[in-house]
């Protein structure tokens, strides 16, 4: 399986906004207006912007030269949280991704992360293996569970 991670200025935008409005995809992200060229742009300046952060690295997952999704550590709320957001082209590959942004978490010093899993999603048991404590969190309005993980 041929996977890259690439920074976002290297990904056409228009790429971005044909992924994240997905339906399928919109379904375990918080609610949010589907995307516009414009609004597409911001997000990106956005996430370059948490790119740029000590201890932050977001990158786009590239699936055989396209574009399959994003992943990345921001920093969020007093504390270091995992994203990963991916096409169903790749959900098989979540754990590899994990794997791999967990390496940079080592790589960027971090003791301590976590994961907010949307409450459409099913509970992982391979995260709740590696979890120091599970908890239910509210952001946005929705209702996430929440996995502690440390850094090894």
């Amino acid at each position: 399986m041929n996977i890259k991670y690439v920074n976002f200025s290297k990904v056409d935008p228009v790429d971005f906004l044909v992924l994240l409005n997905k339906q399928k995809l919109r379904r375990h992200l918080v609610k949010h207006d589907l995307f516009d060229i414009d609004s597409i742009n911001n997000w990106i300046k956005a996430k370059l912007a948490v790119d740029a952060k000590p201890g932050c690295r977001v990158r786009a997952v590239l699936f055989n030269n396209e574009l399959a999704g994003w992943c990345g550590i921001q920093f969020d709320n007093a504390e270091y949280e995992i994203a990963i957001i991916i096409d169903d082209c790749l959900w098989g590959a979540g754990k590899r991704i994990y794997k791999e942004v967990m390496r940079w978490a080592k790589e960027l010093g971090h003791v301590e992360v976590v994961i907010h899993l949307l409450d459409s999603r099913p509970e992982y048991k391979f995260l709740r293996k590696l979890a120091k404590n599970v908890y239910k969190s509210e952001i946005l309005g929705r209702e996430f569970v929440t996995y502690q993980i440390l850094v090894k």
